[in-house]
């Protein structure tokens, strides 16, 4: 139901993809600062029990220099039903090309970086964000 990931974390070349769809009683997804450096696809999609993910500093990126966006990283947010809580520190995605958030009916927060700090989450990417929701509407 909880999965904790460590500082400095899953930073290995050969991991590239980061599917958690088969973990289907997760409910709270958090990362320390420093991991999943070469990961260039990101999915929680169809997670019905998950709550919140929170995602430290620095998570998501290979290095601190880039040229501009990397169009083969993206982030996908899509079906969980249950999520209230997206909370992302600074510096994290920042080369991502894309950032969907779908049908998340129950999501009330949504935090990426500090308020009134330089912080370059998603900095390229143009965020969706969609729902069936008659809140959202």
């Amino acid at each position: 139901e909880v999965m904790i990931v460590d500082h400095n974390a899953c930073n290995e070349e050969c991991f590239t993809t980061l599917d958690l769809s088969f973990f289907f009683n997760l409910k709270v997804f958090e990362v320390g600062d420093d991991c999943f450096a070469f990961v260039e696809e990101v999915k929680l999609i169809e997670l019905k029990h998950l709550e919140r993910v929170m995602i430290g500093k620095n998570c998501f990126r290979k290095n601190e220099f880039r040229d501009g966006p990397d169009p083969n990283r993206h982030f996908y947010v899509k079906n969980c039903e249950k999520l209230r809580e997206l909370k992302i520190d600074g510096f994290s995605f920042d080369d991502y090309f894309v950032c969907e958030i779908e049908n998340v009916p129950s999501l009330e927060v949504i935090e990426m970086g500090e308020l009134n700090e330089w912080s370059g989450n998603f900095y390229y990417a143009s965020l969706e964000l969609r729902s069936d929701s008659q809140r959202m509407k």
